[in-house]
């Protein structure tokens, strides 16, 4: 019988940078991985199918969301996520607490949970760390993320602090509730929002509870990417070492080039589908706008060496015409450049550390980034 238990095996390390294989319940995720945000159990603009040719092992979904529209309970009914969204392959469930913390006026949070009222019909909700872990059990996630409170950006140390040690508290109680079955795991997320003393504090915490992976929140708020990557510098080396590392809501392509190099193995964030849907592309020469005039004669493809069928089968002034056109079908082709380029990072990220080559790969990266778009025709 095959050993499907949840598990993490390093295959090679290169400086900071790992390279690994989550294996699960629903089948093996290759890190770094980066997962396509499924929110309310569609990545937007694709099909299933599509997400999986672009090389995408794990998506993400969202608690807060899909426990008001359409209902955990009756996804278990329906048969789980997986089978609900025609996804057979891993799913990532986020806890919720980054949504209800955002919505400000419509909450209140005390030792228990959070209190909050639906932004779709203002219906009023609970949701604690017991609820979450139900929630998240009913979707069927593979990995189950930790309730916990998003620290604000900027805090001051004591805020920090306080809302650091609720999460601390919470982990612990999303810990006890959570139902263990082979090839399924929980991450804890360790918080201090940028200080050394408090993230060192958490992730303390969090291992002695004891967690199949390690999330690091609280990051990509507003404190700027060489904040980003200073705390990671102080926090990453003393995380558990053969666990997974997911830093949450990152990025840009080189967030991801910079955090791989400084530890991480799992990101997630609706940037490549929502810069789709609003007619800009990733390449390897940075940022296209496909709306703008330049591009509205040029037959060439939007990155030659990209694989994706907007690049092979259709030129920048078709991509042009139909985002000036408010087509559909423009939204749909960038998102999957976008999600094709990105896991096309990863891929490459992968080798790279199996080869040894990262810091190369990274240098190689910047500078094609710099040299800018193609010359226009």
């Amino acid at each position: 019988m095959t050993d499907k238990s949840f598990k993490f095996e390093i295959h090679a390390k290169d400086g900071g940078a790992r390279r690994g294989t989550i294996s699960t319940a629903h089948g093996e995720i290759r890190t770094p991985a980066f997962m396509p945000v499924g929110t309310v159990g569609t990545v937007k603009g694709m099909t299933p199918e599509a997400v999986r040719e672009t090389g995408a092992d794990i998506l993400l979904g969202n608690t807060y969301h899909l426990m008001l529209r359409p209902g955990s309970e009756r996804v278990k009914r329906l048969g789980g996520l997986h089978k609900f969204m025609n996804w057979e392959r891993p799913i990532l469930t986020d806890s919720g607490g980054f949504q209800v913390m955002s919505l400000n006026e419509l909450r209140k949070i005390d030792e228990n949970g959070v209190i909050f009222k639906s932004h779709i019909d203002g219906k009023k909700f609970e949701l604690t760390p017991e609820r979450s872990m139900q929630i998240q059990n009913d979707l069927d996630a593979t990995i189950t993320m930790a309730f916990d409170e998003c620290t604000p950006f900027p805090a001051d140390h004591d805020l920090a602090a306080t809302s650091m040690r609720r999460s601390m508290r919470w982990a612990k109680r999303s810990r006890d509730a959570f139902e263990h079955r082979t090839g399924y795991g929980l991450f804890g997320i360790v918080q201090g929002s940028v200080y050394e003393d408090l993230r060192r504090e958490s992730i303390d915490a969090l291992t002695e509870i004891d967690f199949e992976g390690y999330a690091i929140g609280g990051l990509a708020v507003g404190e700027g990417q060489e904040a980003m990557f200073e705390t990671l510098e102080f926090t990453t080396p003393h995380m558990v070492q053969d666990k997974p590392r997911y830093l949450m809501g990152v990025g840009k392509p080189d967030d991801l080039v910079g955090a791989v190099m400084r530890g991480v193995d799992m990101f997630d964030c609706v940037l490549p589908t929502r810069s789709g849907r609003n007619a800009q592309a990733f390449t390897r020469h940075g940022t296209v706008n496909i709306r703008n005039a330049r591009h509205q004669d040029d037959p060439r493809p939007l990155d030659e060496n990209c694989s994706c069928p907007a690049c092979k089968n259709y030129s920048r002034a078709y991509l042009h015409h139909l985002n000036r056109a408010k087509e559909i079908l423009g939204s749909v082709l960038l998102t999957w450049h976008n999600l094709n380029y990105y896991q096309e990072l990863m891929a490459g990220m992968r080798q790279a550390i199996e080869d040894g080559e990262m810091a190369d790969f990274a240098l190689a990266f910047y500078a094609q980034r710099a040299q800018g778009d193609i010359d226009p025709l």
